[in-house]
């Protein structure tokens, strides 16, 4: 019955820190839509952001900065990922390890994102 996730949700306390880390770290695009309503851009998905206390309805039961884990799927090499964060002076906390994707096996790093949230960066591991 579903297909594939066509966006999510991101709760944050600091937009402008939010989108530079996306699109500056991360490498999104920026989208403006609606009345005032920021996205992220990259692939054929985006994250909508909504700031803590000004979030459009209808919205999460709980709402809250910091409480998503989040794995992203690299469009280019992790090593080339892992080189980019490390210009950007962004610390990466763990990786890369080997973990379980949802199709397959995925070679990941982790970092937070300004609110806190765990930000998994992975490519997927040839079958041997």
């Amino acid at each position: 019955m579903i297909d594939h996730l066509d966006h999510l949700v991101l709760t944050t306390t600091d937009l402008d820190a939010t989108v530079q880390f996306y699109t500056g770290v991360l490498g999104m695009r920026l989208e403006t839509f609606g009345n005032g309503r920021f996205a992220l851009k990259f692939g054929a998905q985006k994250i909508n952001l909504h700031v803590r206390g000004g979030e459009f309805e209808p919205k999460a039961h709980l709402p809250v900065p910091g409480a998503l884990d989040l794995c992203f799927i690299a469009s280019i090499p992790l090593d080339a990922v892992i080189a980019r964060v490390k210009e950007s002076g962004w610390p990466i906390i763990e990786g890369p390890v080997l973990r379980t994707g949802a199709t397959s096996k995925i070679r990941s790093i982790y970092l937070r994102d300004p609110d806190l949230n765990l930000i998994e960066i992975s490519e997927p591991v040839p079958e041997s």
